[in-house]
């Protein structure tokens, strides 16, 4: 049995990519005060193995699969934004510039973590005006995402291009996602 720690249903519909039975069972793992770490790699790793273990405590017998995704600019890691002032100034910290997208994945069963790795994409956003921002506030897009932007919505417009999975930069890297999972045979090429 999987179980997928994520609300997000933009993980869901990468996970259903792969045509695999699966439950959601959200992590009720509270992030505040996990942001102090060593780098952005690193802190996305920890907070999906803290969020896996969160849900994997609770279903003995069950392989979790969870995932974190943090945005870096400028040394800063951006988690998702409370309000419309600081999603705001995430955007206006993106604006004109690249950035790096990292997500975490880890896979945990009876509380030990198994399996992890972390993803990173770079994504450049062009100079964005106050009309722009605003508008894409208002759409109400960017409070659970990490970064203040989604790419797979109204906020793609922002993205000038990417280097690396797309995927990743929605939530979850597809392909390294499926080879983890083919890994521990829990998932399987074929009719």
């Amino acid at each position: 049995m999987l179980i997928l720690a994520s609300k997000s249903p933009r993980r869901q519909e990468i996970l259903d990519i792969l045509g695999i039975n699966y439950s959601v069972i959200p992590s009720d793992f509270d992030e505040e005060g996990v942001l102090d770490s060593p780098s952005p790699i690193a802190l996305a790793e920890i907070l999906a193995t803290l969020k896996g273990r969160a849900v994997s405590n609770n279903n003995y017998g069950a392989y979790v699969l969870s995932a974190d995704t943090v945005v870096e600019v400028d040394g800063i890691s951006l988690g998702k934004p409370k309000d419309f002032g600081e999603s705001k100034e995430m955007l206006k910290l993106l604006s004109g510039k690249a950035h790096s997208v990292i997500t975490g994945v880890s896979l945990t069963k009876d509380g030990l973590l198994l399996d992890s790795f972390s993803e990173m994409t770079k994504v450049y956003f062009k100079n964005l005006t106050e009309t722009e921002i605003n508008w894409y506030i208002n759409t109400k897009d960017p409070f659970d995402k990490a970064g203040g932007y989604g790419i797979q919505g109204p906020g793609g417009i922002f993205v000038e291009k990417i280097e690396g999975c797309y995927f990743n930069v929605v939530g979850l890297p597809l392909s390294r996602t499926a080879n983890l999972l083919r890994h521990h045979d829990l998932f399987k090429l074929g009719v």
